[in-house]
């Protein structure tokens, strides 16, 4: 029987009276710049710890639940004013500096964000770096605001059953409770705008965050205007929960809704950033409003948007891509293509390879890519992942040229560091080391820091992080009911002199969750060796449907039950932003053995990194770069992975921690501190810290790809879209002739040999079936045979045109070689359009010679 509701409500928002001499501890509240400055985060922890602790480091509830007297008391406290005072006034310096790159506007739509605990509207990895991008960009002053969902019930809180099996919670998030605001109307409204579903039309109401000078806008459709259709309000219920059906309503609401909300707050951006491809609906609707604002066609409106979008892959596998059915898509999108005057199979096409079978599923990343001008990777070794991944895409380009560049991901320093090493920093380096955490200068000053202090610094949160661990497995084993004999052995778990070991992941099942555990016997031999013990600390969350990763889970509690692991293995449930904050900041090294090609970049072995933590890894992602100058040990080599490596490297590991890891952490210790450990504490710290800080990303992002954008979409929409409209037409031209663009002849073999200093003739005769020699661009690609036969170490030359020969045009020039060896090249012609090549569209006209 149902619960009786009482309808109607009048609702009335009740605020903490602040007395006037902490008037602004509310507005400081809302603005997320509280998390990672030490000194405004005091504010709230100092006024009581416990209820700090208690509300998840919620300065929301914290000032609702703080009786009113505990707030007359801080306001008459002269030592706390003077804090508060501090705080004021870093608050206003860092909001009022004046804004940078003058017009320009980044969106940047993401469908998770791991900003804190307390927000949980991510998963992982990508959640987290989205939140680290605002911080990064708000301390770059990049003009930018973030946009993403508002769920309801945010992401999985992991529960391990007796047997250690994963069940999941989904408690419900009060928004009223949350650093978080609603949007409203000058009249005080709120701010909603709509999309129509195959259901009917949806109403989306807009809330913000303010992350330092970023905004973040939040849709949320589980509201009263959606009353009576269950679809509808449960569209942002939960992150990556729900059928596909869901979740192509969760996109389309992300991107097209996105789209309409900036609209709607007078928004104009000037680059549009998908952080993965379940935004790129976004691109759909914007060329929709071209065509309907500036009468463009479908392919001018096309290459607008293209223009000035950038596209970030995450991916390293074809299952990590969100794919739709075409039925379903058709029932998503049929009438809104036929409102828009678009085609329906063009549409389709948009989001799929050609030359596949008409029951190849619409990708979105593929749509992405489509749509986007620029393209990156998230490390190096993943764009060459990423190039092979969709090299379909670009069918006439060696792999190697594929137009996906990379920008290597990063963590923001100032809120990963722990505050005990940024204080010993603050003695030592530059004072403005938090503002120029990306110039490699400011960290030299770590070798001067005494390995004592380092040490101390050190210990003190490894302390702490083994209190951390004591207290959140005796919780959880409260919390099941476990019987008292085991919430005491919780209790007492782990060491703090115990060389300890750190792993925490996502678990998907091509991460090696347990490769350390290949041998037990052997395992255990380690973390009971009488002279350099070692215990491990294990966290992470499979996704709900993840049968396998929850195998991997289960299997891990029942081997740290082991009465030999001697209470040295433990798991930690419930992984999120405390937990790693908590476990990067207090082991001796963080443990990374994903198949290598398959960890896109990660990020956690960088935070550990950044704490004096060292790292034993596989040569993948961010590691890859790099391990040579970080103090570091690599697991294998750089070949490709293969099963049988499963075994080699969990000897590998064995035969590392034996032999050099802890004899360096407990042998050759003077006056109690390892020294030849604390030498590579050091020199992680020197070069993680500048290389790998977000900052150091997101100027990246800037120069390379947002300013291109920005100065792009001011050339193309000039003139109510002049030169698109131009360019369109030119390009029909081309493309009516190409198929008949053919090479007549590429002049005679070259000699052979030839020596250093010398320079090869190289020329090509063209039929350009009524082009001019100005639209095209002839090209020879140069470099190293290598033993495949294939060529390495390229470069490509543009032949410029050198006259008529006949009846087509002749391309030439004589080019110098920088190499010795054998060399090969080839020629081709493209229409002479891109002047980076690495804006080059999908499926772009590429003729080689002698095809």
């Amino acid at each position: 029987m149902p619960a009786f509701q009482i309808q109607p409500l009048r609702e009335i928002l009740v605020r903490p009276a602040l007395p006037e001499a902490l008037s602004r501890l509310s507005e400081i509240a809302y603005n997320f710049m509280w998390s990672w400055d030490h000194n405004i985060r005091a504010l709230f922890r100092r006024l009581d710890p416990v209820l700090w602790k208690q509300s998840n480091h919620n300065p929301i509830i914290l000032l609702a639940r703080l009786p009113q007297q505990a707030l007359e008391r801080a306001a008459a406290d002269a030592r706390y004013l003077a804090v508060y005072k501090r705080a004021c006034e870093r608050y206003d310096a860092y909001l009022g500096a004046a804004p940078k790159h003058a017009g320009q506007l980044v969106a940047y739509f993401s469908m998770e964000y791991g900003l804190l605990d307390c927000m949980p509207i991510y998963s992982g990895g990508l959640g987290v770096l989205s939140g680290d991008h605002l911080k990064s960009s708000s301390d770059a002053e990049i003009p930018l605001v973030g946009i993403g969902l508002l769920y309801q019930r945010g992401y999985l809180t992991q529960v391990l059953n007796p047997d250690g099996w994963q069940t999941e919670r989904n408690p419900v998030n009060d928004f009223y409770t949350l650093p978080v605001r609603e949007c409203k109307h000058a009249d005080g409204s709120d701010v909603i705008v709509t999309v129509d579903l195959p259901s009917g039309r949806v109403y989306v109401k807009v809330w913000w965050i303010d992350v330092g000078r970023v905004k973040l806008y939040l849709l949320d459709t589980n509201i009263p205007q959606n009353e009576g259709n269950a679809e509808h309000r449960d569209i942002t219920d939960m992150l990556y929960g729900g059928d596909s059906r869901q979740r192509i309503e969760q996109e389309i609401v992300l991107g097209i809704g996105g789209l309409r909300a900036l609209e709607v707050l007078g928004l104009s951006p000037t680059v549009y950033h998908m952080n993965e491809g379940h935004s790129a609906f976004i691109s759909i609707e914007r060329i929709r409003l071209l065509m309907e604002r500036e009468r463009l066609s479908l392919d001018e409106a096309i290459e607008a948007v293209r223009s000035n979008s950038v596209f970030t892959t995450h991916t390293s596998v074809p299952a990590g891509i969100d794919l739709f059915d075409n039925g379903l898509v058709y029932e998503f999108f049929a009438d809104y293509c036929n409102k828009a005057g678009i085609n329906f199979d063009a549409f389709l096409s948009l989001g799929r390879m050609r030359n596949t079978g008409p029951q190849d599923r619409f990708s979105m990343a593929i749509l992405a890519m489509f749509t986007s001008s620029y393209r990156n990777a998230v490390s190096l070794l993943h764009r060459g992942v990423s190039q092979d991944m969709w090299q379909g895409l670009w069918p006439n380009l060696p792999t190697w040229e594929v137009p996906i560049t990379s920008v290597t991901n990063g963590v923001h320093l100032p809120t990963w560091v722990n505050g005990d090493l940024a204080s010993l920093y603050d003695q030592h380096l530059d004072p403005d080391w938090r503002d120029r955490n990306t110039d490699p200068k400011v960290f030299e000053g770590v070798k001067d820091i005494p390995a004592q202090d380092l040490w101390e610094v050190h210990n003190r949160r490894k302390r702490r992080a083994v209190q951390f661990f004591r207290d959140r497995t005796s919780a959880a084993a409260a919390a099941r009911k476990a019987p008292p004999s085991e919430i005491r052995r919780m209790q007492e778990l782990f060491d703090p002199e115990i060389f300890t070991i750190g792993f925490a992941r996502r678990f998907a099942t091509y991460k090696r969750a347990t490769l350390i555990f290949k041998d037990f016997e052997k395992l255990k031999r380690l973390l009971n060796d009488p002279k350099h013990p070692v215990q491990i600390v294990i966290a992470g969350k499979a996704h709900p449907k993840d049968t396998p990763g929850k195998g991997l889970i289960q299997e891990i509690v029942a081997l740290s039950r082991d009465p030999g692991t001697n209470n040295r293995l433990i798991f930690l449930e419930d992984y999120g932003i405390q937990v790693a904050r908590e476990m990067v900041q207090g082991v001796d090294l963080w443990l990374n053995n994903p198949k290598r090609g398959e960890e896109a970049c990660g990020t956690s072995g960088m935070k550990a990194a950044m704490n004096g933590v060292l790292n034993l890894s596989i040569l993948d992602g961010w590691f890859d770069e790099a391990y040579e100058m970080s103090g570091s040990w690599a697991i294998g080599g750089r070949e490709e992975y293969s099963e049988d490596q499963d075994v080699l490297h969990a000897r590998a590991i064995y035969a590392t921690l034996e032999n050099e890891i802890l004899p360096a952490y407990y042998n050759s210790r003077e006056r109690g501190i390892p020294m030849e450990w604390m030498r590579r504490v050091k020199q992680s710290l020197t070069y993680v810290s500048p290389v790998f800080s977000c900052q150091r990303m997101v100027d990246e992002y800037n120069s390379e790809l947002y300013a291109p954008s920005h100065k792009a979409w001011l050339e193309v929409s000039a003139d109510h879209f002049a030169k698109v409209r131009k360019s369109t037409s030119w390009l029909q031209k081309v493309r009516d002739a190409w198929p008949r663009v053919r090479f007549v002849n590429i002049g005679a073999e070259p000699a052979n040999p030839v020596s250093t200093g010398s320079r090869i003739p190289m020329e090509a005769v063209l039929d350009l079936a009524g082009l001019s020699p100005d639209d095209v661009r002839v090209e020879a690609v140069l470099g190293r045979v290598g033993v495949t036969g294939q060529l390495e170490d390229t470069q490509v030359i543009v032949l410029p045109p050198v006259g008529q020969d006949g009846a087509g045009y002749k391309f030439g020039r004589d080019v110098l070689p920088h190499h010795t060896g054998r060399l090969g090249y080839a020629l081709r012609v493209c229409p002479n359009r891109f002047d980076d090549p690495l804006t080059r569209p999908c499926y772009s006209l590429i003729t080689w010679a002698g095809q």
